[in-house]
């Protein structure tokens, strides 16, 4: 029997914003696409092999200081070589959960994803909290269920096209 396919969304947070885009994206694949395996990983956690092994990607970051997390960044490190020209074409989405843009860290990871030759399939999700003091940007977020209904959408979309055979 063939394996389901495979989503993996790896994500790094500091204050609780990104992990609930993360699982709203993993709750929405699931509920869509009970058969797809939906893999949610701390960017600690996840390496090459987890990359290897998915079908699709959703990368989600806090954006900081107008770049992905450290913890991301390093991920990428670790994985980038071992992947490159092994997952050509692969569906990916971004996740950024910003303070007030998002746009430099987006940017940064759909250039990684160039390199990787992966197939954006949406827009970048950026949840702007318009945290602009040092105590606003380290504190716990809450997103709002508006905030997080497009990511659930999108993990919908993802888990159906992977399971379809679309992406």
């Amino acid at each position: 029997m063939e394996r389901p396919p495979t989503l993996l969304i790896v994500y790094h947070t500091h204050t609780g914003g990104t992990l609930q885009m993360a699982e709203a994206v993993r709750q929405g694949a699931q509920q869509a696409q009970p058969e797809v395996d939906v893999r949610l990983l701390h960017a600690r956690d996840a390496g090459p092999q987890d990359v290897l092994l998915a079908d699709g990607y959703v990368f989600a970051t806090p954006e900081n200081l107008a770049a992905i997390s450290g913890l991301l960044k390093d991920f990428f490190d670790r994985s980038y070589y071992a992947a490159l020209d092994r997952i050509n074409g692969r569906p990916y989405a971004t996740l950024v959960c910003a303070g007030s843009d998002g746009s430099n860290a987006a940017r940064q990871i759909a250039r990684i994803a160039t390199g990787w030759r992966l197939k954006p399939v949406a827009e970048p999700l950026i949840v702007c909290t318009h945290a602009q003091t040092p105590a606003a940007i380290a504190a716990p977020k809450q997103l709002s269920a508006t905030a997080l209904e497009p990511c659930e959408a999108l993990g919908a979309a993802l888990a159906s096209g992977l399971y379809l055979g679309i992406f």
